[in-house]
């Protein structure tokens, strides 16, 4: 249903909280222009931030036009710059990843507990489209969240309900400028190619807005099944020195239970940010079912349990090794703990672990001398999942 410009405002002044600084992630074009705008209408006390990504040649005098736009707006308004070196995989998924990193850390820094980004209704529906092409499943079709924490900051989208012509419509008759960034109409990216099956859909009635509405009925679904998924959890998984054990009793529940929470399981132990493909997520879970060994996104089940695969394993980052672990004790470089570091462990199989669980732990060595092993009941120190499996699970 079309809404006014007094409802828009209104819109993004119920949807983020009140009595806070909000950041602002405007990067110049309709979406996010309209946003700051609306917020600042809303009478929000806001801050702006631009991340220069510098992939096209207009990104910079983009960021300048912000920058210009705010300070006519009173607006504090940073720019941060995407540093890197030639890209690998999908563009669009690492400048992503990239970008609400950059976000988060000046929100940080900024000291913003919130803030707001610029999707839409039509990001919405792209969204379901594009789930739809990977065949996947009620969460993969569930669209976007409306809300979530990331980098110790709450993000938000106060416009998921509002479609893209509308701000544009508004932006117009407000007589704001916006910039179109030209990768919107390249073809070769997914979302891109979305947004043309869309216009293409349009004769048979579906629209944008009917498109987010089933994604809003499926993310209820979700709601629902992310119950019975924690409760699964809570019954027939154990979490043991980062790795987890899974009884038969999972066997039992409905498949979508397991599908999802197998998946969940597999996120938690490589730290991905994507859930599993159904195909090979099926695969995994009929080989951990039946008691085979499979491999899954830098993890393998193996008797039981499903652990990180050794190679796979990575370094320090932000002060977790592996994505996941706090480490703390003597001084010494952290690695994994590896068949040569259990066997200098001599109380491991008082622990009931089995060896491949523990060689994937995080020790503490000084060149080969291995320092301490604490999730093998080695010399000093502590090792720590955080958060913890079923922790993590609370925020899906």
């Amino acid at each position: 249903m079309p809404v006014g410009a007094d409802g828009l405002v209104e819109r993004v002044r119920a949807a983020l909280p009140a009595g806070q600084t909000i950041g602002i992630a405007v990067s110049g074009g309709g979406d996010s222009t309209a946003l700051l705008h609306l917020a600042v209408r809303a009478g929000l006390t806001v801050e702006a931030v631009t991340v220069d990504h510098r992939l096209r040649l207009e990104s910079a005098a983009e960021a300048a036009g912000v920058a210009a736009a705010c300070a006519r707006l009173g607006v504090p308004h940073q720019v941060r710059v995407w540093d890197h070196g030639p890209v690998s995989g999908n563009l669009m998924d690492v400048g992503r990843r990239a970008r609400m990193a950059l976000i988060a850390a000046w929100a940080r820094d900024r000291g913003l507990a919130h803030v707001a980004l610029g999707h839409t209704q039509d990001d919405q529906a792209e969204t379901l489209l594009m789930g739809l092409a990977r065949v996947a499943g009620i969460s993969g079709l569930s669209g976007m969240r409306r809300q979530w924490v990331e980098g110790g900051v709450t993000f938000h989208r106060p416009l998921l309900d509002t479609g893209r012509e509308a701000l544009r419509d508004w932006l117009a008759g407000q007589g704001i400028a916006w910039a179109e960034d030209p990768t919107n109409d390249n073809p070769r990216f997914t979302r891109t190619r979305a947004r043309r099956v869309l216009a293409a859909l349009s004769p048979l009635g579906i629209s944008a807005a009917g498109l987010a509405e089933v994604a809003g009925h499926l993310a209820q679904v979700q709601e629902a099944l992310a119950v019975q998924v924690r409760a699964a959890a809570a019954a027939h998984v154990t979490e043991a020195a980062g790795a987890l054990r899974v009884d038969a009793g999972l066997w039992d529940q409905p498949l979508e239970v397991q599908r999802q929470l197998l998946a969940r399981a597999v996120g938690w132990l490589s730290h991905g940010d994507y859930l599993p493909r159904a195909d090979a997520l099926a695969r995994f879970r009929a080989a951990l079912a039946g008691g085979r060994t499979a491999t899954l996104q830098g993890c393998r089940c193996q008797n039981g349990w499903i652990l990180r695969e050794a190679r796979d394993l990575r370094g320090m980052e932000a002060g977790l090794w592996d994505g996941r672990w706090q480490v703390t004790g003597p001084f010494g470089e952290v690695r994994a703990l590896g068949p040569a570091g259990l066997r200098q462990c001599p109380d491991w199989r008082s622990l009931g672990l089995p060896r491949q669980v523990l060689e994937v732990t995080p020790a503490l060595w000084q060149g080969a001398v291995l320092i301490a092993a604490p999730a093998a009941g080695f010399g000093l120190g502590t090792a720590t999942c955080t958060p913890s499996f079923h922790v993590a699970l609370l925020s899906h």
